[in-house]
Order: C-alpha cells, then structure tokens, then sequence
C-alpha cells in the first residue's frame, strides 16, 4: 500500500459531480427545514407582535410592538389552568392505558403459537375501517356504562386502537427471534416473566413510539371532551382554549367601532398565544424520544 493510500485510509475522493449532487441535496434539505420549521417561528413572533401588523403582513421575520397582551390575558384566566391540569391528567392516564392494552395485545397477536391467531387479529383490525358511529357509542357509554361527563369517558373506551397494535405486533415479529423464546423456556422463564423481564426491555423504541403518539392524541383532543363531557370544570385544554375564542368572536361580532375593534385585536393575541401554550409541551417532549421514535417507526414498518 502506498503512502497516500495508507494516510487517506478508505478515503473516497469525490468528483465535482458527486460535488454538485452534494450541493443540490444539502441545498433542498435546508430549504425543506426552512418550510417545516417558519410557520412554528411565525406563529411564536406574531404572539407578541401588534395584530394589526400580523393582519397586514408586515411581520414576516421579527416581531414588531413588542406586547405581551395575549399571554397576560390567558395566564390571568382560571379555567385556562385548570383545563391545563385535566389535559395533563387525560393525558398521562390515557398514554399508561393505551400502552398497557395495547403493547400486550400486539405482543400475543406475534406469537405463533397463540390459538386462534387469525380471528383475534381479524378481530382487532376490522374497527380500523368499521366503526359503530358517533350516536350508538354515547349511547352505550351514557346508557350502559355511565361515563359520560366522567374521567372514565376519556381515558377508557377509545384506549384500543388499532394501527398502534399492528405497528407494536409487526414490531415483536421482526426484532424478537423466536430462539430468544427458546432460551428463556430452558432457563425456566414463563410467559409472564419472559414478557416483563425480556420483551419489554427490548422494545424501548416501539413503547417510545407508541406512547408519543398516545400522548399527542390525548393532549390534542378536543372533540371527544365536547361529546361526551358536560361539566365545564372537567374540559382539557383544547376544548377551553376553543371556547375563549369563540367567545371572543362572538364578542366582537355583537358590538361595532372601536370597541368591536379592540374585542377583535385582543383576539387575535390571543389566538396565536394559545397555539404557543398548548403545542409547547408536546413540543419539548419529542426530543427525548426522537431515537426510539425513528428506530421504532423503521422497525414497525417493515413488514406485515
């Protein structure tokens, strides 16, 4: 080996097409990430800018008037935080439900030697295209189980989902080879045991995936808490924030000159802040969970 070769190791030389391509694709992956990302930094800028410069275009990079008016407006509210609280609430509830209905379901639908394979997998995936409808489910939550307006009405009836549990199943099937089963049974290892103690260390990223998705669901949701939940000290987030600017609208459609103007400028405020505030959780959350959320996403995708 010469002494260049041995100084450059595996070193490839590119050749200015190899070049050009380079350019072309760091070029357009910046401009995806320009697109994907400036409409959270316009909605973050025009929180605290004048609204009457965001209704006429004019804030487009900075912020401009400095106000804080909106986030002051929606801190200074109760129902705002006590809609936090129940979000946060549904929301872990809900994630730990999902995950431990879900993952041991997709976990048994794997396994081979599960009897009657086909039909429970027949059974679990047929609600992905027929559902019962919106009138006989209120029905029987309201008539048979009584949940309505209750914390049982958000967390338990729609924890089953079925996409989680095919991506969770085609998972298991993929990553756990049948002789690690094998082993754990000459070791002594029964079901159970081999579920808690082996499989479920191994599938951090499906349970991070599943759980990401879980959590954005829940604290998302707001049409399930305007069906079935009556009370409003028992509203999420989303279902508050939704009726303060209705309201706000309304308020402003009922009134003219200045006073429908100013009802309408604070409006506005308000609703790019309440954007900010109920996005800025999940938000934070993602990055801790981004590697198990790619890796899980890929594996889970494989195959079916």
């Amino acid at each position: 080996m010469s002494t260049a070769a041995a100084k450059h190791g595996n070193h490839i030389r590119k050749t200015s097409a190899d070049r050009t391509f380079d350019i072309i694709i760091y070029t357009v992956a910046a401009l995806m990430t320009l697109i994907a990302l400036y409409p959270m930094y316009f909605i973050v800028i025009a929180s605290i800018s004048d609204p009457n410069l965001v209704a006429r275009g004019d804030v487009l990079l900075w912020p401009k008037r400095f106000s804080l008016e909106g986030y002051q407006y929606l801190f200074s509210m109760g129902n705002l935080w006590r809609g936090y609280g129940n979000t946060v609430l549904y929301t872990l509830a809900g994630t730990l439900i999902m995950l431990a209905v879900n993952i041991p379901v997709a976990y048994s639908l794997s396994r081979k030697d599960l009897v009657g394979r086909g039909f429970f997998t027949f059974f679990f995936i047929f609600p992905m295209f027929f559902g019962g409808g919106l009138i006989p489910t209120f029905i029987i939550l309201n008539n048979t189980f009584n949940m309505v307006d209750t914390f049982r009405v958000m967390v338990l009836p729609f924890s089953v989902i079925s996409y989680y549990i095919v991506v969770a199943r085609t998972f298991f099937q993929t990553s756990l080879p049948g002789e690690l089963w094998d082993a754990a049974q000459i070791d002594g290892c029964g079901n159970l045991r081999y579920f808690f103690q082996v499989v479920l260390p191994l599938s951090k990223a499906i349970l991070a995936v599943i759980a990401l998705w879980a959590a954005v669901g829940h604290w998302n949701s707001y049409f399930n808490a305007m069906i079935y939940l009556r009370s409003p000290e028992k509203y999420p987030l989303q279902l508050v924030m939704r009726n303060i600017l209705i309201n706000n609208e309304m308020a402003a459609s009922a009134m003219t000159g200045s006073a429908a103007a100013d009802i309408n400028r604070k409006a506005n405020l308000i609703k790019y802040g309440a954007i900010v505030v109920s996005s800025l959780p999940i938000m934070t959350m993602y990055p801790f969970v981004q590697k198990y959320f790619n890796q899980g996403v890929m594996i889970g995708a494989l195959k079916g």
